[in-house]
């Protein structure tokens, strides 16, 4: 009888979901680039309370990423003493998706970083989707 062997293969920690979201930040064209130097990148499993409670998200598991701070173009050079702009994903949220849609996990955490990325810049949810969908219409096309 043929002895088989069962492959288990843990989840990805926050360092690999991190390595992805660095490597999608990197590929960032210029000259957004240049505007996300200071922005910090943050990698937990899931997202506190008061950020659910803010968004009115009963699930944890509903919520991948977060941007928090001023966009871009809202700031003032006479502001001071305020944190620094943050992205946070959220790993099991990410991981969910994975598992749920099969989309391969870097794409997933490139889609999720540009899309918190997109917030930084003060697009809303709507205009991303739009700018999405435009771009899914010249590749098909």
């Amino acid at each position: 009888m043929a002895e088989t062997t069962a492959i288990c293969q843990a989840a990805p920690d926050a360092a690999a979901i991190e390595a992805m979201a660095r490597a999608a930040l990197a590929r960032i064209p210029s000259p957004f680039a240049e505007h996300l130097a200071d922005v910090v990148l943050l990698i937990e499993d899931y997202a506190d309370d008061e950020t659910l409670a803010a968004l009115g998200i009963d699930e944890p598991i509903d919520l991948t990423g977060i941007y928090h701070g001023r966009p871009i173009g809202e700031k003032s050079s006479f502001e001071s003493g305020a944190l620094p702009d943050r992205i946070h994903l959220y790993r099991l949220p990410i991981l969910w998706e994975w598992i749920e849609t099969g989309v391969a996990l870097d794409a997933l955490v490139h889609h999720v970083v540009v899309h918190e990325v997109g917030h930084h810049f003060g697009l809303s949810d709507d205009d991303m989707h739009a700018l999405e969908d435009a771009a899914g219409e010249e590749t098909a096309g």
